[in-house]
């Protein structure tokens, strides 16, 4: 059985066009998968240095590394003024 395309069934195309509502949510959702969680990543410490290979060969966490724990602040501050609209200069 041959099916015809009818306007209505086509996406609309060309500027100002209206995205896909549900191919925007999946493409979020895609991203988050992607990265493993659903918001901001405030901590830029590697996870490997979080497992017990990585502390047991000195790799610095927030925790046991004041340079660190500085750099982790910087970035969650950093993170909270984007979240907020306001670029650090």
């Amino acid at each position: 059985m041959a099916t015809t395309d009818k306007p209505a069934d086509k996406p609309a195309e060309g500027k100002g066009a209206a995205a896909d509502p549900a191919a925007e949510v999946q493409a979020r959702m895609d991203e988050e998968l992607e990265q493993g969680f659903r918001g901001r990543e405030v901590d830029s410490t590697p996870n490997e240095n979080y497992t017990v290979a990585g502390v047991t060969d000195g790799k610095p966490t927030p925790e046991t590394d004041e340079a660190q724990a500085d750099k982790v602040r910087k970035d969650a501050r950093d993170v909270e003024r984007k979240g907020n609209g306001v670029a650090e200069r």
